[in-house]
């Protein structure tokens, strides 16, 4: 019997110290190399995160980043984060999720109401753009492109894109109290396409406006391929790709557009729909809750290269 006793108090000392060992595994190693994950230079979201810390020369050029970056995608990012203990990216507050840790910046949380009231500072525009007058597939195109734009002023479209994270502009104007000025979105349009793209980052909050402007306009289809800011001009007003195969009616940014990207642009052919927040975001299991814009800065460019040199982690 005692020999029982003792075979069971060992067997429970054994799984005790398995316990013990995996949790020391599972432990954050404040040691390890940062992985740091960046968008390419075309992106709003990089564009608005480089200039919001402080590396405006970062927003264009890769050479002037840490050695090993790797860039991907918004969606990629994301997904990388929820992979990558060691990792940190960023991306737009209207994609973060619970399979990530979204930080701070400067001691602020990243919430619609702290983007509102100025206190984040991490902040950027969601715009617009669409063709010229008349150069358009259709005339029904345009006609439903302009309506599109008029409905996203409204509260209607206001509701959606806070419901999908963004942060609409003020507004009292209701779809119902201006439909009758666009006749297009009385008759059947099932057998028209409009083409969006742009901004990947904005890729949820438009997709969302189509889907419900649909409806309201005659059922038309709602083409979407997003492929980045700098195609929200390109695919839309440069001559040399609106007129090509991966030409698009509608384009969206996540930065303000450039003087180049407006010079032969129209007043009315661009404009804003909401704000956004980028967020610095990271592994589940690293300890890290806020970060400082010099801190980021010193991230990218290098400067701190493992998670024991961050201050708030160390």
């Amino acid at each position: 019997m005692k020999k029982i006793g003792l075979l069971v108090l060992l067997l429970m000392v054994g799984l005790l110290t398995a316990c013990t060992n995996q949790e020391e595994t599972n432990e954050f190693n404040l040691d390890s190399n940062i992985t740091v994950y960046t968008r390419d230079t075309t992106s709003g979201t990089r564009d608005g995160f480089m200039n919001g810390i402080g590396f405006g020369e970062a927003a264009k050029s890769d050479d002037v980043l840490v050695e090993g970056f790797v860039i991907k995608d918004n969606t990629a990012i994301l997904n990388a984060m929820s992979i990558d203990e060691y990792g940190i990216g960023y991306v737009s507050l209207s994609s973060v999720n619970d399979s990530i840790k979204g930080l701070s910046f400067e001691g602020v949380a990243p919430t619609e109401a702290n983007v509102m009231n100025n206190t984040y500072g991490l902040k950027r525009p969601f715009n617009w753009m669409v063709r010229a007058d008349g150069d358009f597939p259709s005339t029904e195109v345009e006609a439903l492109v302009k309506a599109f734009v008029a409905f996203l002023g409204t509260t209607d479209a206001a509701d959606i894109i806070n419901n999908e994270g963004a942060i609409a502009l003020p507004t009292t104007v209701t779809w119902d109290s201006i439909k009758a000025q666009h006749p297009i979105t009385n008759q059947d349009n099932s057998d028209v396409t409009v083409r969006f793209g742009g901004s990947d980052s904005i890729q949820k909050v438009a997709e969302a406006l189509t889907e419900a402007f649909t409806a309201k306009a005659g059922n038309f289809v709602a083409e979407h391929d997003h492929t980045g800011s700098g195609d929200g001009w390109k695919r839309t007003n440069d001559p040399a790709v609106k007129d090509t195969t991966v030409g698009k009616d509608v384009g969206f940014a996540s930065r303000p557009f450039t003087s180049t990207e407006l010079a032969n642009v129209t007043e009315d052919q661009s404009g804003q729909l909401a704000w956004d927040a980028i967020v610095a975001i990271v592994h589940l299991n690293n300890p890290i809750t806020n970060m400082t814009a010099d801190t980021l800065k010193k991230i990218y460019n290098g400067t701190f290269t493992t998670w024991s040199q961050v201050p708030s982690a160390a």
